[in-house]
């Protein structure tokens, strides 16, 4: 029996349990649109193709599987292709199934046939960010095609993939055995795992080393292993540092989370992992920003400070530092497997009371650091005010999507996360417009949890559209935009450099030449609240929670940096010798 390959296709997804499909429609596409129309798959039709790529971006962060993107060929492609680079950096599963030429019109330059280099080479974009790129020659090698994508995208370290189909391939027909025959394989791979005695090892030097510490990625969230981590934590109780993208992995009101680390850590942090006698890295790349650089008298000095090092991918061990122990291991499974051993080495654990106190210590001095900016009055509002607010009228486990500049570093720095998994970050790209959408993605993945994206005016500004397709398909997400009148991290980097914010700030002749986002909101259908007083935030916030529908909250805000005590390399390329970070504008 055979049937056309886009009815295949579709089927096929609905038996992996795909619920939701993110795209917009082109000629290529329809085919496969046709069929969705009464299958139980929802298409999430965004209005801008990047929408797309980061609102699955975020919904694979909370399901842990797989997203699917349906892109139309060019243009459609290449709008996408930022959230899927986006993706790729944070190590993401994610589908992109996209429409392309007929394959009989190869090098004819048929309509928006990218073949300057080579003919129908519309796929070559993908190639540099992800995991595998599939252009799909025959129909009959579709459904193999389509099983290799899904497994490869979630199997090892997670990322995106690309399945190229040119259109006339979605509207041929195939035996309907070959996609069944793919229902048949395995759709979970066994990962690897780290053996007894090399757990002993570790555990060994563990006890032994006179101060310790674990070092936390994004890796640990990716492979759902905090319950593991806290087990281990609290039996040994090791201090827990962690990267950007590990933040949430232990909470940060557990007595041993320190916090994190880099250009953006604080002294104390830092200072924790500079005077390391050990450190067991878990699921991270130490990237550049997490250390300083990589200058050793800031946040690491590696190999004077010891290191293990646990990734489920190889190349990950001693990208940036040599490491004593590398392991390639799932950290579920490797972290169990230390739990276990620890237990038995350690039967009645390792107490450090004094460094429990200190930590505890250390945090209420910081908290009370920021206090007074906390309560301020001012207006535009002060971002540790907004921050802090934020959390006080949040669950506990809600969902924050945060963008860049003082919604990430500042988050990154001082806002509690307490459920693992519930902060949603654009680390590697660090792309702007990335919290919006991907809390359009996460809110349909965890319809019942509140979502709320941390953004700049800035980064909201970069795909309002977003507004559509919430009010569409009745997605309730709270965007609170945190307004500078400017790209706010670059407007204070550039002034303090170059005395001079040209080109990053949304003012001219002393006047704000920003929208009014909240009426922007309500042209798409959307609740839309412009605070006009420090003290109408939080009731406003609170309102918007308890409304459960798509709300935008325009939130005027000082242009303050974010603290900084690490380094990052680009200061010394723009002020030589002189110690400059960011200042306010």
């Amino acid at each position: 029996m055979k049937e056309l390959v886009s009815h295949q296709l579709v089927k096929y997804l609905e038996k992996r349990g795909i619920k939701h499909i993110f795209g917009l429609c082109g000629h290529t596409n329809i085919a496969v649109l046709s069929v969705l129309e009464k299958s139980s798959i929802q298409f999430i039709n965004v209005r801008h193709e990047q929408i797309a790529s980061h609102a699955a971006d975020g919904y694979a962060r909370i399901t842990g599987k797989a997203s699917v993107v349906l892109s139309h060929l060019g243009p459609g492609m290449t709008n996408a292709a930022t959230g899927v680079a986006n993706a790729a950096l944070d190590c993401i599963p994610m589908v992109v199934i996209a429409g392309d030429i007929p394959s009989h019109y190869y090098g004819k330059h048929p309509h928006q046939e990218v073949n300057l280099h080579a003919d129908g080479a519309q796929c070559e974009i993908y190639r540099p960010f992800v995991k595998r790129v599939w252009r799909v020659e025959r129909a009959e090698l579709f459904p193999e095609i389509m099983e290799k994508a899904f497994t490869l995208a979630e199997s090892g370290q997670p990322g995106p993939v690309l399945v190229d189909v040119p259109m006339d391939i979605f509207s041929k027909e195939v035996d309907v055995s070959l996609f069944e025959r793919q229902l048949q394989n395995t759709k979970e791979l066994r990962k690897p795992s780290m053996d007894e005695e090399t757990a002993e090892e570790i555990v060994d030097l563990l006890g032994r080393a006179s101060k310790p510490v674990l070092y936390v990625g994004g890796g640990v969230l990716l492979a759902k292993a905090t319950d593991e981590l806290k087990t281990l934590v609290d039996h040994l109780n090791i201090p827990v540092a962690h990267s950007l993208m590990g933040k949430g992995a232990l909470p940060d009101d557990h007595p041993m989370t320190l916090g994190m680390t880099g250009f953006w850590g604080t002294r104390y942090i830092n200072d924790s992992c500079l005077n390391a006698d050990l450190i067991l890295g878990l699921g991270s790349r130490f990237k550049e920003a997490d250390a300083s650089s990589w200058y050793p008298e800031f946040t690491f000095d590696i190999p004077k400070t010891r290191l293990i090092q646990i990734d489920i991918e190889p190349s990950e061990i001693g990208r940036n530092y040599p490491v004593e122990i590398g392991v390639v291991a799932d950290l579920k499974q490797a972290l169990g497997m230390l739990c276990k051993v620890a237990r038995k080495k350690y039967p009645e654990g390792i107490q450090r009371q004094e460094l429990k106190e200190e930590i505890g210590e250390v945090r209420q001095i910081f908290k009370a650091s920021n206090l007074e900016m906390e309560l301020s009055d001012a207006f535009p509002m002060m971002p540790e005010r907004i921050l802090a607010e934020v959390r006080e009228v949040l669950p506990r486990d809600a969902i924050i999507t945060t963008d860049v500049g003082w919604n990430k570093n500042g988050v990154g720095q001082q806002f509690p996360i307490y459920e693992p998994g519930s902060i949603l970050i654009p680390g590697g790209y660090a792309t702007m417009g990335f919290g919006g959408p991907a809390a359009i993605g996460a809110k349909l993945a965890a319809p019942d949890k509140v979502v709320i994206a941390l953004i700049g005016d800035g980064g909201f500004g970069q795909n309002p559209a977003q507004l559509a397709t919430a009010h569409h398909d009745g997605v309730a997400v709270i965007w609170l935009i945190m307004n500078n009148d400017a790209f706010g991290t670059i407007a204070g980097l550039e002034k303090a450099h170059y005395q001079t914010t040209f080109g990053t700030v949304f003012t001219k002749n002393g006047e704000s030449t920003s929208p009014n986002y909240a009426e922007i909101a309500k042209a798409y259908g959307i609740e839309g609240i412009k605070i006009e007083s420090a003290a109408e935030f939080k009731p406003a916030l609170e309102r918007a929670v308890k409304l459960n529908k798509p709300v935008v909250l325009d939130v005027p805000m000082i242009n303050n940096p974010v603290p900084t005590s690490g380094h990052w390399n680009i200061l010394d390329i723009y002020s030589p010798g002189k110690k400059v970070s960011h200042v306010s504008t």
